[in-house]
């Protein structure tokens, strides 16, 4: 997924007046300092036309005389990226006594804006406009409302002073909503007037952790009766009877935190909420915070079976993340402020271990059964398996380059690689798990590294950063072994054997037949696609558009690439069925299956000599203890 062009220029403002040396300049950085910014900021953010994919911001900045840098965030937490959305940016005017200031934008740090403060100015009044961005998207650049529901994450709406810990500087939101509009957020309010509501003041560092979720149509429901502490999944959706759970989800929700909480054994937060969107007109995708989660999924997530199976994972995904990812962080993944590049070398464990313990929780609360967690594991072990860019690119570089392949582009995925660290990550946390219940003859297992590494501190909100040795010792506690030479001969290798070994070792074995799991039907159905990639080595829109080709598969050895269309199959006009039905029937045949195959405007016929049939993932009992099973039982 690629962010909108940050080289579009934003309106030129005519102020009459020249910028000096200093504000002209390009900013030499210098780093922050762990100390209070003097004075509090505030920030107000008129949502009245949300609707209209417009959020309209005040911003107010106390300052002293002098050269100033404002920063807008650009390293934003669990993006891995420098994906700040400043190009959604525009109108933006700075006043000092209710004089317009000139201010340019740093010739080599685009997210910086320098300014001169004139004498006997003590404060600066912002103001400008956040755009939404439509057609759904990822992350910072993804859309994010619609006439009946808004998702705000704040690092969008606000600038900070450069030069302090953004711990160290304090802001005072408010919000306004359409009226009768309801919210939910981690912000503790204070009080309201009218649609606006404000909120207690707070680190900046808190207040970008800190999203919120609006919308005409809201649910919120208790995922923790009787607990201390409460924790709440807030629903957002265009439509009334979108936001309603079954009896059974609730209970499952709520066995989520049950689980959660005996595998970590303590929790981080005061108070925690899922904030969940539902909508086919925004982005779908996860975003972790310390006490919420940004969680968006397709509008009919609660009221269709296949879809609610195939996405359930997603909102544990997010709530692993206030043990790993918030609380305790990968040493290079914590920055002082939003400005800081951040290095992703330890993704597989920040985003890989969270990833496992998603697919275990899901099992162990039943948003999956187990079987069903087994179909899913099968489908991302037949998807490693056929990963043959591992030839060049190590798991490991997969993470270096973290900032590189979430925005990369599309095709060829099974060469390039992208966030392998993500589904390759679960199977390297599985091999974990089960050799240490074998080393420990059953006694022990990654719940004990669960609780001794991530449950420390009980109710601390300050975050513990961790390094690739601290992990080793974390590991050697729970059960001594070459846990370094383990990780790395998985991490740094290149070849074409999958090199994670918990699938086996848990007693179960990856095979292929000619009939779809329940996740793969739903897949495809998610994606209006047909997923060949195991068999004629492709995947196909509804359309025909081919998505995908595998490197040196069948397809790609006939000339197939991604890009093209799909016309015709054996001559008669390309549907999914027809495919797949063309790959049955030529099993265990001689002749070739032939497409029609237009690229551009020119129209060839490809012949794929493929003749062993449908081949879909499965996972097929073999010899040993069933440590899978044990793995997905709920903790009494």
């Amino acid at each position: 997924m690629t962010l909108p062009s940050l080289r579009a220029s934003l309106l030129a403002l005519s102020v009459g007046a020249t910028l000096s040396l200093s504000a002209a300049a390009s900013a030499e950085k210098a780093p922050p300092v762990d100390q209070p910014y003097p004075g509090t900021l505030a920030v107000k953010v008129d949502l009245t036309d949300a609707p209209k994919r417009v959020f309209r911001v005040q911003e107010s900045i106390p300052v002293v005389a002098g050269p100033l840098t404002l920063y807008y965030p650009e390293w934003i937490p669990g993006e891995h990226s420098p994906s700040g959305p400043i190009a959604n940016v525009s109108g933006l005017i700075i006043r000092a006594n209710g004089k317009q200031l000139p201010w340019r934008r740093d010739l080599r740090d685009m997210f910086a804006l320098h300014v001169d403060v004139p004498a006997g100015v003590s404060r600066l009044d912002l103001s400008f406009q956040f755009l939404s961005p439509g057609d759904g998207g990822m992350f910072g650049a993804s859309a994010s409302s619609t006439p009946q529901l808004v998702d705000v994450e704040f690092n969008q709406v606000a600038f900070y002073p450069a030069g302090h810990y953004t711990r160290q500087i304090q802001i005072q939101p408010s919000v306004t909503l359409p009226a009768g509009w309801k919210y939910a957020s981690a912000l503790e309010a204070t009080g309201s007037e009218g649609a606006t509501t404000t909120f207690k003041p707070l680190g900046f560092d808190h207040f970008v952790d800190s999203p919120l979720i609006a919308g005409s149509h809201f649910n919120r429901v208790d995922l923790n009766p009787g607990g201390k502490v409460l924790v709440h999944l807030d629903v957002i959706a265009d439509e009334a009877d979108q936001v309603k759970l079954t009896d059974a989800q609730l209970k499952q929700h709520q066995a989520l935190i049950a689980q959660t909480e005996k595998l970590f054994g303590t929790h981080h937060y005061d108070h925690y909420d899922f904030l969940l969107t539902l909508s086919d007109h925004t982005g779908h995708f996860g975003l972790e915070h310390h006490q919420s989660s940004d969680d968006r999924l397709p509008a009919n997530f609660l009221t269709d079976k296949p879809s609610y199976a195939l996405l359930a994972s997603l909102m544990p995904h997010e709530y692993v993340h206030s043990w790993n990812g918030k609380f305790r962080r990968p040493a290079k993944l914590w920055a002082p402020d939003f400005n800081t590049v951040e290095e992703d070398d330890l993704l597989w464990v920040y985003e890989g271990l969270t990833d496992y313990w998603s697919g275990v929780l899901s099992a162990r609360s039943g948003l999956w059964s187990t079987a069903q967690w087994r179909d899913s594991l099968a489908g991302i072990a037949g998807s490693m398996s056929h990963r043959t860019g591992r030839a060049w690119r190590p798991l490991q570089d997969t993470a270096d380059a973290a900032p590189l392949t979430y925005y990369g582009g599309g095709g060829w995925a099974n060469w390039r690689r992208g966030t392998d660290f993500y589904p390759e990550g679960q199977l390297l946390w599985l091999d974990v798990d089960t050799q240490i219940r074998a080393l420990s003859g059953g006694k022990r297992s990654l719940d004990d590294f669960a609780r001794a590494f991530f449950g420390v501190d009980p109710g601390s909100y300050v975050t513990r950063t961790y390094t690739f040795e601290d992990v080793i010792a974390g590991l050697d506690q729970v059960q001594p072994y070459d846990w370094q030479g383990f990780l790395r001969q998985r991490l740094d290798y290149t070849g074409p054997e999958l090199p994670e070994h918990g699938i086996e070792r848990g007693g179960w074995k990856l095979v292929y037949t000619d009939q779809q799991t329940d996740f793969d039907k739903g897949m495809e159905s998610l994606t209006h696609s047909v997923n060949l990639a195991f068999s004629l080595g492709l995947s196909v829109a509804q359309d025909g558009r081919v998505r995908d080709v595998q490197w040196d598969g069948p397809a790609f050895r006939a000339g197939l690439v991604p890009g093209l269309k799909l016309v015709a199959v054996n001559g008669k006009d390309y549907s999914p069925d027809a495919l797949k039905n063309a790959v049955k029937a030529a099993k265990g045949t001689q002749a070739p299956i032939e497409l029609l195959v237009k690229n551009v405007d020119e129209y060839s016929t490809v012949k794929v000599d493929y003749h062993e049939g449908l081949k879909y993932a499965h996972l097929e009992r073999a010899k040993g203890k069933d440590l899978i099973g044990e793995i997905a039982a709920p903790r009494k």
